[in-house]
């Protein structure tokens, strides 16, 4: 498991080790009717992957909304999608930012295990992203698309041509196999998800997701189709069924779908996130 521990001192109270094993749940946060913090922040373990959850989660801290809350986050990096739940599970972090629900439940089916969501934060839509034609009504047809791979994210992005009305495939579609009617006869290429970007060169359209879609610089001014609001594919803050109900798990949803929040997701993003609707 490759990742960083980042110890973050959010006021100036007595240095805490930092421990493997996540804080005790339930603790309640004493703060005043005005919202001040208390004496002694109460620590949460938080863990995320780099972009956007750990900006999203740093917004946090630097805008004071942690402290203000009675918060002291611990930031646990992680540089992959299979490590996270796992360290969620044993206890060496209190909560995650990185999945979204579906990816959850597959990840609680594989295992056996009980993790649970806190709430929607942010949507890095899946998007159809073209250097030539600038709506989908533009499609020639036979045109060249290309699709990632991995199973989850090739079923994603079959399921957002689908809903375009650009084919048709099963229910649960998992690669072009299950596409059951291309009248236009796209021509799909199957390509690793972080090839995308570059493969816009020589398709005439890709679906990027937004990792990929960011650090390739593309924005939302190439998109000719994605995901949307309805979308069950937010990424969510995710934890253990012990801390469903734990005052600092709902102190840090709460900071992290604030209008404060969203106002900087979208600011900082140009599009390419959509925050939560506060709940």
């Amino acid at each position: 498991m490759r990742y960083r521990n980042s110890l973050i001192a959010l006021a100036a109270v007595t240095t805490l080790a930092l421990s493997g094993c996540s804080s005790d749940s339930g603790t309640s946060i004493d703060a005043t009717a005005s919202g001040a913090p208390a004496a002694e922040l109460q620590i949460l373990t938080v863990g995320a992957t780099a972009v956007p959850a750990g900006q999203i989660i740093q917004f946090v801290i630097d805008s004071g909304q942690a402290e203000a809350a009675g918060l002291e986050l611990k930031v646990t990096e992680f540089s992959d999608y299979t490590t996270p739940n796992p360290a969620l599970s044993e206890g060496a972090t209190d909560v995650n930012l990185f999945q979204h629900e579906p990816f959850l439940d597959l990840y609680n089916e594989n295992t056996g295990d009980d993790l649970v969501s806190a709430g929607q934060v942010y949507l890095p839509p899946l998007a159809l992203y073209s250097n030539t034609v600038t709506s989908i009504a533009d499609l020639p047809d036979g045109a060249k698309i290309a699709l990632p791979n991995d199973a989850s994210n090739e079923s994603r992005a079959l399921l957002l041509l689908a809903s375009a009305g650009l084919i048709e495939t099963t229910d649960a579609p998992s690669t072009v196999a299950d596409i059951t009617a291309n009248p236009q006869e796209f021509t799909f290429l199957e390509i690793d998800a972080a090839s995308l970007p570059q493969a816009l060169e020589d398709m005439d359209a890709s679906i990027v997701n937004f990792s990929f879609a960011s650090a390739a610089g593309l924005d939302s001014s190439l998109q000719i189709l994605s995901e949307g609001e309805e979308s069950k594919y937010f990424n969510i803050l995710a934890t253990r069924a012990e801390l469903a109900d734990d005052a600092r798990v709902a102190a840090l949803y709460a900071a992290l779908t604030s209008d404060e929040t969203q106002q900087w997701i979208l600011d900082t993003y140009n599009g390419l996130v959509i925050p939560a609707a506060q709940n």
